[in-house]
């Protein structure tokens, strides 16, 4: 009896990727994807195969594992609002922590707890620029936060370099962080907070998702999965 085909397009919208993207993922172009998806295509045994592993699909179910890891990221813009003021109020006074710091803590706080338990945190969504991992929802969300006076922006001086900090101007919301999400992100503040923009970048650039991406792309949260033991914040089992 075949094998029902996958319904690309159902699952392309589950997880809220883009044509561009999944076609990109699975190596043909997007008016390749597009027949495949309106059923004038079927997909090789090969491409079958891919699509599995990008939307991590049981080998021999067409149906998704309701326990799946979800390494496309999920973003929640909400949480992410509260995380970023709580940042502030503890570290954002710290004559160190301008953006770029703030950039590193953002990525290592949602890259290392996926790593750790498999979940995503804010999930947002990281970009390989030349000075480290850059969150592409930060600029559009740190607007809205300073017109609906969540937070301000100030200029300041570290050493001889001009750097943008910003500081809360209302308290976050801890309903919206788990006890569990509380503690990870507190453990980073407190290993990497002191650490200097170029210090927090160099670390960074040693992270294999960063390492293995190329410049400009989105960074996988599932390279997590491949860091060496520089990075690594999970005690794995020995075989």
């Amino acid at each position: 009896m075949p094998k029902k085909q996958l319904d690309l397009r159902v699952l392309r919208k589950q997880f809220n990727m883009s044509q561009e993207d999944l076609a990109r993922r699975l190596g043909m172009s997007r008016p390749t994807l597009m027949k495949v998806e309106k059923g004038e295509r079927v997909l090789s045994l090969a491409e079958r195969d891919k699509a599995r592993d990008i939307f991590d699909l049981v080998k021999d179910t067409e149906s998704v594992d309701t326990n799946m890891r979800i390494s496309i990221p999920q973003k929640n813009l909400d949480k992410f609002k509260q995380v970023l003021l709580y940042i502030l109020e503890r570290v954002g006074n710290k004559p160190n922590v301008g953006m770029t710091v703030i950039y590193k803590l953002l990525y290592f706080i949602d890259f290392d707890y996926y790593e750790k338990y498999e979940e995503q945190l804010m999930g947002l969504t990281y970009i390989k620029n030349h000075h480290g991992p850059t969150p592409k929802e930060f600029i559009k969300v740190v607007e809205q936060m300073k017109q609906a006076g969540e937070l301000e922006e100030i200029k300041s001086k570290y050493f001889t370099y001009e750097q943008k900090k910003f500081l809360p101007v209302m308290e976050s919301d801890l309903s919206l962080i788990s006890g569990r999400e509380l503690e990870h992100i507190d453990w980073e503040l407190g290993r990497l907070a002191n650490l200097s923009a170029k210090q927090i970048s160099d670390l960074s650039h040693i992270d294999t998702p960063w390492a293995v991406t190329d410049d400009g792309k989105q960074i996988d949260y599932e390279f997590v999965f491949y860091r060496s033991e520089e990075t690594s914040v999970r005690e794995y089992e020995s075989l």
